[in-house]
């Protein structure tokens, strides 16, 4: 008998989010067993205001009834109007195939603040504001105030224009950084809720809080401190519930004092300075005097949405300690000391020091090293990347910076008191909360590093935002990047939230035109309201993407007003739907940014407005489909129409007879066919002089941001499987090895981010730790492993199996989370034997492409394959034996001849 359970309930993707503004939240849950076709044929829903509700199945304030349905993903709560603060609990049902029924742990969910008349607090801050180019001390706040009973419940509702991080009595609030977050501060700021019922007690209490410049109104960019505003600011309300059942309200207003303490300058660039001797112990404590601390500032409100947290929080993970002991590099003046922390990192180090008070302890940063072994800062352009320690004098000390964050593998430590040993140091990793989901590994030790460093380049610019780079004076949200890179993204961790949090941003940022811009959050640094090609089309690519990977038909819903208004300022801006054209009214576009055959040029070889008109015709198509999903059918045939007059035209202007493309880059080609731009009979001959300028410039790439994610695609879809195993192996430069050989542990930025004939490439843009040539792990997974998901059934309900063997390679391993479950591929050649493992979760379906040539048995756990529980012969071609599987676990095997 089939055993199934139910479990791993989610809310907005979360597990028992607190403070979420969703009216109508989704609701999701996996199922679990062993056996072969799990799935679910109906479900129950019942939600009520406390956990003994829902058991009892009493005062509910939802039952969905039995509904037939396989849905376990993004159902919708259709019960009664939910309130601010109100907690939901709720469970599910599920019946199976067979009848069986399973019923789900109780979870829940809590609303924050959903009305502005929820708030009485005040803003408030204190009145030191800094230029331009020069940064203020920390502010420290406090305010101290007398509970007369027992707490039942406390929540804090928390924000700041700036960063903030919050005490109660001594202890820290939450364990999230850089709080609240990068947003448009003149279109919005979220705020963070947290449960702080343990922290309080009767008689005094003391909240403490410490506002930071953050991305508010600290240095951004290369244009000095951002014009958001002035100063940073707080907003709290700490909403409290007495045993007896009274409550008490304690706000940020007027009682609040303030003074300027140890953090000399915080800025997001350039670092921290702490002088441990201003310390004021105790102050976020009960019994300290603050009557020499000033009263506060107060701010009127700003006029901007206050929304709950949609992304994940940047929080602390891994640790990392030196690889080995410090280097010194003495001189007269002083001594500096050199670790390498062995990984590409982005964070900061945590001090262990002993000395004289007053002794000041420098701490720079950098990716990389000079020949003599120095510290390289070059490509660092105009941030500091420095942090200082003043010590107390008082034993050891210990310290970390709070608001700042560094790119960076090698750590200089100068002024430091004696000889610092390898623990004086302790690499902290932050990026965005975003689990990992995915894991590959393969027979070839340099792909398998190659995969790390995607990771790792992934978690070092997932920061908030999807940065560009985490170490020189940029950082910024840039469109194009995130773009590219966003399917791989989904494949390494689970993003929906994050680009759920970001694709406001880019909505927020999109001008009165319709033009999407090429960096979100607008950060005011380019002047530039569009974006241009594939940097302003992450506006229709991303939320696309995220559907396809996670089934989110309500991301669609909500930005497609702004997606239609994208299109539309494509029709009006293009000419005779060439976009991008010489005259063309917006920004040209970066073309295909760092292309190898431009000449010296950055953006390449390939003609912007050839970038252009395929990508309006790309982003028409996309916009076709979503329409047809969300039920829009006369939107749905307007933009095919329009994709079909743009395909045209792209046609008429850079097509030859002989199915030529313009300007004969790989770019062009590759754009040309990945976006089904060509009559079905040109398709072989662009393949065909597409792989020829590969292979005659010695099998390499000499694509650039635009061409490179589609290049492997292409190549394999044309029947080029074996160049573009060429390519991926590739290991002089320009190539995805060409790195990896030189001991890089992230992607670079450039392809030449450093060569042996001429060192290090223009410091003005080298940066070595850039995701976008990361874009290759989409191909990784899909193509080598082979899981991919069925645009028909996104979200991996059905999901695609083809791993395609190549490149020598002899095994390949890939897992993924999957909004259903794990799903994994694994297979190996042994022995002429062609050994596939597969588990495909509960409640999904598959699709298995085995690699067996016409006529070659195919075999499942010892037996004919299509006599197998769970497996339905589809049909044999001339490369594969194609199968139908349920839910389960199977093992393929095929003897090769």
């Amino acid at each position: 008998m089939t055993t199934v359970t139910v479990g791993h309930l989610r809310c907005e993707y979360l597990e028992q989010p607190l403070g979420i503004d969703v009216s109508r939240p989704r609701l999701s849950w996996r199922l679990f067993g062993d056996q072969r076709g799990v799935r679910q044929t109906a479900y129950r829903i019942v939600a009520a205001p406390s956990a003994d509700d829902v058991a009892a199945e009493q005062n509910l304030l939802w039952d969905s009834g039995r509904v037939e349905s396989d849905q376990s993903i993004h159902v919708v709560y259709d019960g009664g109007r939910l309130r601010s603060r109100q907690r939901v609990f709720w469970r599910v049902q599920v019946w199976d195939a067979h009848g069986n029924v399973a019923i789900s742990p109780i979870a829940w969910w809590e609303m924050g603040l959903l009305r502005r008349s929820d708030w009485s607090a005040s803003w408030i801050g204190a009145p030191l504001v800094g230029g331009r180019w020069t940064t203020i001390p920390a502010p420290f706040l406090r305010r101290s105030f007398t509970l007369d009973a027992p707490v039942l419940q406390a929540r804090l509702y928390i924000t700041a224009l700036g960063l903030y991080e919050c005490t109660i009595n001594g202890q820290r609030v939450g364990q999230d950084l850089f709080t609240p977050g990068w947003t448009d501060y003149r279109r919005r700021v979220q705020y963070q809720v947290y449960d702080v019922t343990d922290a309080l007690h009767e008689g005094e209490n003391v909240i403490g809080v410490i506002l930071g410049d953050g991305w508010y109104c600290g240095h951004v960019a290369w244009a000095g401190r951002q014009n958001y505003g002035d100063r940073p600011k707080l907003l709290a309300q700490l909403m409290i519930t007495h045993s007896d059942g009274s409550t008490q309200t304690v706000v940020s207003n007027r009682s609040w004092r303030y003074a300027f303490g140890p953090i000399l300058e915080s800025d997001m660039l350039h670092g921290e300075s702490y002088d441990a001797r201003l310390e004021f112990p105790g102050w976020n404590m009960p019994g300290f005097d603050d009557a020499a601390w000033q009263p506060v500032d107060l701010f009127a409100a700003p006029d901007i949405a206050m929304v709950a947290t949609r992304g994940p929080t940047v929080q602390r993970h891994e640790e990392l300690r030196p690889i080995n002991p410090p280097t010194a590099f003495p001189s007269h003046q002083v001594t500096r000391w050199v670790f390498d922390m062995g990984q590409n990192m982005v964070g900061w180090v945590r001090l262990r020091v002993q000395g004289p008070a007053g002794t000041t302890v420098t701490i720079r940063y950098a990716e990389a090293l000079n020949p003599d072994g120095t510290i390289y800062t070059a490509n660092l352009r105009s941030a500091r990347a420095t942090d200082h320690y003043t010590l107390r004098g008082d034993g050891e000390e210990v310290w970390e910076p709070r608001f700042t964050f560094h790119g960076f593998r090698y750590v200089e430590l100068s002024g430091y008191p004696g000889a610092p040993d390898i623990d004086a140091v302790t690499g902290i990793v932050v990026h965005s909360a975003t689990p990992p989901t995915g894991e590959f590994s393969c027979s070839d030790p340099l792909i398998n590093q190659l995969q790390h460093n995607i990771v790792w380049g992934q978690k070092g610019n997932f920061l908030d935002v999807p940065t560009d780079c985490p170490q020189r004076d940029e950082r910024l949200g840039w469109t194009g990047d995130a773009q590219v890179f966003i399917r791989t993204a989904a494949f390494n961790m689970n993003v929906a939230p994050f680009f759920t949090k970001w694709t406001q941003d880019l909505e927020d940022a999109q001008s009165p035109e319709g033009a999407y811009p090429p960096v979100a959050p607008l950060a005011g640094i380019s002047g530039l309201p569009d974006g241009g090609p594939a940097w302003a089309d992450a506006g229709i690519i991303c939320p696309w993407t995220i559907y396809l990977c996670y089934g989110d038909t309500r991301l669609l819903e909500t930005h497609y007003p702004s997606m239609q208004r994208f299109i539309a300022y494509l029709e009006r801006s293009s000419r005779d739907f060439i976009r991008c054209y010489e005259d063309y009214p917006g920004f040209r576009g970066f073309g295909d940014w760092l292309a190898l055959d431009g000449s010296g040029r950055t953006d390449g070889g390939t003609a912007k407005d050839l970038i252009g008109t395929a990508f309006f015709a790309y982003s028409a198509r996309l916009l076709s489909r979503i329409a047809a999903i969300l039920g829009h059918q006369r939107d749905a045939t307007r933009y095919r129409r329009l994709f079909e007059r743009v395909r045209q035209a792209f046609i008429t202007r850079y097509v030859t007879a002989a199915g030529r493309v313009a300007g004969e880059t790989q770019t062009g080609y590759v754009l040309a066919l990945h976006f089904d731009l060509l009559p079905p009979a040109l398709r072989s001959a662009a393949a065909d002089a597409l792989a020829r300028d590969i292979r005659a410039r010695g099998t390499r790439l000499a694509t650039g941001f635009v061409g490179t994610p589609y290049l492997p695609h292409v190549l394999t879809d044309a029947g080029c499987l074996d160049l573009a195993y060429a390519l991926l192996l590739q290991r002089t430069w320009p190539s995805w090895l060409y790195p990896v050989t030189q001991g890089a542990t992230t992607i670079w930025e450039r392809w030449d981010g450093w060569t042996h004939d001429k060192g290090f490439q223009d410091p003005g843009m080298n940066s070595f730790n850039h995701y976008a040539y990361g874009a290759i792990g989409e191909w990784i997974y899909s193509t080598i492993a082979g899981i991919d998901t069925d645009p028909e059934q996104p979200g991996y309900r059905h999901l695609i199996l083809r791993p395609q063997p190549g490149g020598g390679l002899t095994a390949a391993r890939a897992a993924l989370e999957t909004m259903y479950g794990r799903a994994v591929s694994a297979w190996r050649i042994d022995d002429h034997r062609f050994i596939w493992e597969i588990v495909v979760p509960p409640n999904t379906t598959a699709t298995a492409y085995v690699p067996a040539l016409e006529g070659t048995p195919v075999q499942e756990s010892g037996r004919p394959a299509e006599e197998s529980e769970g497996v339905t012969f589809v049909h044999r071609d001339e490369e594969s034996a194609v199968y139908r599987l349920t839910s389960g676990t199977y093992t393929f095997e095929v003897v090769q001849r």
